[in-house]
């Protein structure tokens, strides 16, 4: 492998490690904060091109330009040609600061000059670019060129231009070609932005590569260190937890970790909450951030939403039923899990009031039958938006739903007794055990050994962990905990080789390709995790960690869910997730601290 002149491979032994984990093809070349995500994509044989997506919903322009999942690329057919225009073979080698192009005539280089700018050192050849861009108004300067549309983009070299090209290529596309004299140290820049101005300044090249694996070395370098085999994986989780961070814009008040960069634009309430958890051991006010980013859209009504985006915030929706949308509570147990390890009073303080409101809303507006059991009115609101659980309609009273209440009040409580409200502390606790005993009155059956969601009194009896959840409160009698763990080890229904499916396998509704209806879920896993060893099984809470992280490490990407009995990806489920991510680094952590680690 040629590399720039003067150049070596990176000094950093953490990306070294992950060399060529981001193939461009499946897993874009991307950096903290920006919105931009470089792919590839073979346009002949020997000669892949560039495209570039953005990391932007673009919901005032979506019937223009479609769903951003779907919408044709900002940049694309991006080729690197010789002096006869001809576009050149490239091979190319990856690491998480650059990308290294090998052509017959040299080795171009990518990084990021900044988040809204790629950087490209050119080698001292005739050589130059040609891509296509959207755009509605396209001219050609001295140093490069300006396209404006929806977005800006402009392309500068320091450079003497041989060519500069830019041409119709049909409504709304722009192909640009260009060509450079042969010069020592020459570069491009391509800006990227939904701004007016630009930064087309370029520095020598060198100097702009190593502060990229700079950045990321030091990235690394915070994360705990874990056992040698987790490592590889481990450090990728990391990867996807700094490239799937997105700039603060409008509505998205604060840097945000998208669910994943490429299928979940935005954040979304309750994978916040298991981001932050990550983030804890490597930045604390970046962790703290993501739980704020939510509650700055709090309604006067106490519910926070489902989901922030840069246009606008997700409240209700329309279908499958109509009605509010929100995320399962879990708000105030990962703010402690970050106090506990960061020790900051200050945001306990800061958070409480709005937790507190958060709290009273699910019990006012969310139980009509005012038995005390709080229900879900929106499906999309348990997070479980598929399952077959709510298939004959909504609300329904559902055994996970009053867990995350109960451990939510207990977590309430010891906030409060941080911040000095120690009468609130008292009243918090009670609240959830009274909820657990209404629990095990209305959901408990005994024959079974189930609780059963209740859709208008009745119970839904189709057999999902959500009928194992109150198991995580520590507070159930041991006859029910026993009976609990013991349709959770059953081989036939909640312990295939990587449990745990989110429907059982020996109920009819199971489907192990499609989503919570059938495929392993880490962050699921990891809940059940901390209640084993909250109810005094810890080998066994220890058998499904160990599970969870080979199953984690069986692919090379990091996805959405999992298929219980294979460990593949089903067809829908997206990869570079960050929940995935983050759960798997928890773990990680938390197995490398074991003795005797067992993989």
């Amino acid at each position: 492998m040629a590399f720039p002149m003067g150049w070596e491979e990176p000094r950093s032994p953490f990306c070294r490690l992950l060399k060529d984990r981001i193939d461009l093809y499946h897993v874009p070349f991307s950096e903290r904060s920006s919105r931009m995500m470089v792919f590839a994509e073979d346009l002949r044989p020997g000669v892949p091109g560039l495209f570039i997506k953005l990391a932007e919903r673009w919901e005032k322009q979506q019937e223009k330009f479609g769903d951003y999942r779907q919408r044709r690329p900002i940049v694309e057919r991006m080729v690197f040609i010789g002096p006869d225009g001809e576009p050149l073979p490239v091979s190319f080698t990856a690491y998480p600061h650059a990308v290294f192009f090998h052509t017959p005539r040299g080795t171009i280089g990518m990084t990021f000059n900044d988040p809204e700018a790629l950087y490209f050192s050119l080698p001292p050849e005739p050589i130059g670019l040609q891509f296509v861009a959207q755009a509605e108004t396209a001219r050609a300067d001295r140093r490069g060129g300006i396209l404006r549309g929806v977005r800006n983009l402009a392309y500068t070299t320091n450079a003497r231009l041989r060519l500069n090209q830019i041409e119709s290529a049909g409504p709304g596309l722009f192909r640009v070609t260009f060509l450079v004299e042969p010069t020592p140290d020459a570069a491009v820049l391509l800006n990227i932005t939904p701004r007016l101005g630009f930064n087309r300044s370029l520095r020598p090249a060198l100097p702009v590569f190593q502060e990229a694996e700079a950045r990321w070395h030091e990235w690394f370098a915070a994360a705990p260190p874990v056992h040698e085999a987790l490592a590889p994986q481990y450090y990728y989780a990391w990867w996807v937890m700094r490239a799937g961070l997105i700039s603060p814009r409008f509505y998205m008040t604060r840097e945000g970790m998208t669910p994943s960069k490429i299928h979940y634009v935005g954040v979304w309430q309750w994978d916040a909450c298991f981001h932050a958890l990550a983030y804890r051991y490597v930045d604390l006010k970046l962790a703290e951030d993501q739980i704020r980013l939510v509650l700055d859209h709090q309604r006067e009504d106490g519910m926070v939403p489902d989901a922030v985006h840069d246009e606008g915030r997700v409240t209700h929706l329309s279908l499958p039923v109509d009605a509010d949308v929100t995320k399962p509570p879990i708000t105030a147990w990962a703010a402690w899990k970050l106090y506990e390890l960061g020790g900051d009073r200050d945001f306990l303080d800061e958070i409480y009031e709005p937790l507190v409101r958060w709290n009273r809303w699910w019990f006012e507006r969310n139980d009509d039958d005012r038995d005390g059991l709080c229900q879900y009115n929106h499906p999309y609101s348990s997070g479980w938006d598929d399952s077959p659980v709510w298939d004959e309609g909504m609300p329904v009273e559902s055994p996970d739903l009053n867990t995350y209440l109960v451990i939510e009040m207990e977590h309430l409580a010891r906030i409060a007794e941080v911040i000095g409200e120690t009468e609130d502390a008292t009243r918090w606790r009670d609240e959830a055990e009274a909820l657990t005993q209404r629990m095990i009155a209305a959901m408990w059956d005994e024959e079974a050994g189930l609780f059963w969601p209740l859709r208008r009194e009745q119970p839904v009896r189709i057999k999902t962990p959500l009928s194992l959840y109150p198991l995580l409160t520590g507070r159930l009698p041991r006859p029910i905990v026993e009976r609990l763990v013991a349709h959770l080890q059953d081989p036939h229904a909640f312990w295939p080789r990587y449990p745990i499916p989110t429907v059982a396998l020996d109920d009819p509704h199971y489907n192990p390709e499609q989503m919570w209806r059938g495929p392993t879920w880490l962050n699921i896993n990891r809940l059940f995790i901390e209640g084993l060893f909250r109810c005094g099984y810890p080998e066994l809470a220890r058998e499904l960690r160990r599970r969870t992280l080979r199953l984690a490490m069986g692919q090379r990407d990091l996805y959405e869910y999992y298929h219980p009995e294979t460990g593949g990806r089903p067809p829908r489920a997206a990869p570079i997730f960050g929940w995935t991510s983050a759960v798997f680094i928890e773990l990680a952590i938390e197995a490398s601290r074991e003795p005797d680690l067992d993989l």
